[in-house]
């Protein structure tokens, strides 16, 4: 049996068809950002343990979502790195007075002498 359906109601669902929208894809966050090409990762304050037994502790300030400095506790001294731009873009903090370095990567933190460029404490991840 074959029916006949109106052409009022056949108009009625082409239209309500063509208006309705496929629903949105929304990708999870990834903590990633960039920002004036420098990238900016959601990575939290605290304690890292890193390799060899090493521990520091650092705090991060933001301002306006963006990690601008931070305070670093290490080996018993207190140290406060500014943001750097990095021509990588990666998240580059550094000290000028004691020529401490600090480089973030979404999965670990690098501390480095910034005169000689040697790692002071490497794979450094929060405790």
């Amino acid at each position: 049996m074959i029916r006949v359906i109106p052409a009022s109601l056949t108009l009625a669902f082409l239209v309500t068809a063509c208006t309705v929208q496929p629903p949105r894809v929304v990708e999870p966050d990834s903590g990633i950002s960039t920002q004036a090409g420098q990238f900016e990762f959601a990575l939290p304050s605290g304690d890292y343990r890193c390799e060899q037994g090493i521990r520091l502790a650092l705090q991060r300030e933001m301002r306006d979502k963006v990690n601008h400095r931070l305070q670093l506790d290490w080996n018993g001294r207190h140290y406060q790195l500014e943001r750097d731009p990095s021509y990588s873009g990666l998240p580059r903090f550094e000290d000028a007075a004691s020529g401490l370095v600090w480089i973030d990567l979404p999965w670990k933190g690098l501390l480095l002498d910034g005169r000689t460029q040697a790692p002071l404490a490497n794979e450094c991840r929060a405790a």
